[in-house]
């Protein structure tokens, strides 16, 4: 079964996706066609939106579902027309919130996103350019980090660390773990005084032999046997120093990232 899913907003679109994709994982044995149609802040964006979401209606016979975090009640009136199941996220909250605090919402475009705390928005940027500069044992000094990765190549430990600093501020570094590292089973020495602050990520054999084929295709580095020696010697490394671990085959890195920051107990909320 498919079922076409509009995310429609008057901001970037973000709010939208990312909550209507956790409703939507949900739901087993139906392929859901997402598209996103973000800055729809005026009647006439409003209107092309919804002619859009009419064609594909009709065009396809299948009821689009449209995921709505359009502020304007006029908009979002408009978009109906299209004859679609209309989801407002945030109509769940608003009544029970204007009455809890007593005051109506302040209905302005783009807030969830927009640039209202410059201190934070720093924060985030410094975070980011750590994460890049502490990429793959680029830069050793991790005096500054609140969180290193540590494991063998690809396994996720770039991405997790990005992730983090963009939607935590979490200064975040990553050690790759080498042969020579795996060779001895011991903790490189320049990881040792930060050992607190470490936490090892591995995933499946096989997975990560699809991810370095298609870096490097036909090597020694992206065979089978390889990976999965690399990845049993790294979990002896990880056992034998009681580092925390956590498998990324099938973990989305929003709940890898939520995982580290909980077990290492750093306390930052998402921007």
């Amino acid at each position: 079964m498919h079922r076409p899913i509009f995310y429609v907003s008057d901001g970037t679109g973000i709010t939208a996706e990312t909550i209507g994709h956790s409703v939507l994982t949900q739901f087993d044995g139906i392929d859901f066609d997402t598209v996103r149609i973000p800055f729809v802040d005026d009647e006439e964006k409003a209107h092309g939106a919804a002619a859009r979401i009419r064609n594909v209606y009709a065009t396809g016979g299948v009821r689009p579902i449209v995921v709505n975090t359009v502020i304007d009640p006029e908009l979002t009136e408009i978009l109906a027309t299209s004859g679609a199941l209309m989801l407002d996220v945030f109509a769940p909250f608003i009544a029970p919130l204007e009455a809890e605090l007593g005051t109506k919402r302040a209905s302005h475009v783009g807030m969830a996103h927009g640039l209202t705390d410059f201190a934070e928005y720093e924060a985030r940027i410094n975070a980011t350019n750590y994460a890049l500069t502490h990429d793959d044992g680029v830069d050793v000094n991790y005096a500054d980090a609140e969180v290193i990765l540590v494991g063998v190549s690809r396994v996720g430990k770039t991405p997790t660390c990005l992730y983090m600093a963009l939607h935590y501020g979490v200064k975040a570094a990553n050690y790759p773990l080498t042969e020579d590292d795996l060779d001895k089973l011991e903790l490189p020495k320049r990881l040792i005084p930060h050992k607190p602050r470490l936490y090892g990520l591995t995933i499946d054999a096989q997975r990560l032999a699809q991810v370095r084929e298609a870096r490097k295709p036909g090597s020694r580095y992206a065979k089978v046997e390889q990976c999965r020696r690399e990845l049993e010697l790294a979990d002896k490394l990880f056992r034998r120093e009681n580092i925390p671990v956590q498998n990324t085959t099938h973990t989305s890195i929003e709940e890898i990232a939520s995982k580290i920051l909980a077990r290492l107990g750093i306390e930052k909320h998402m921007f």
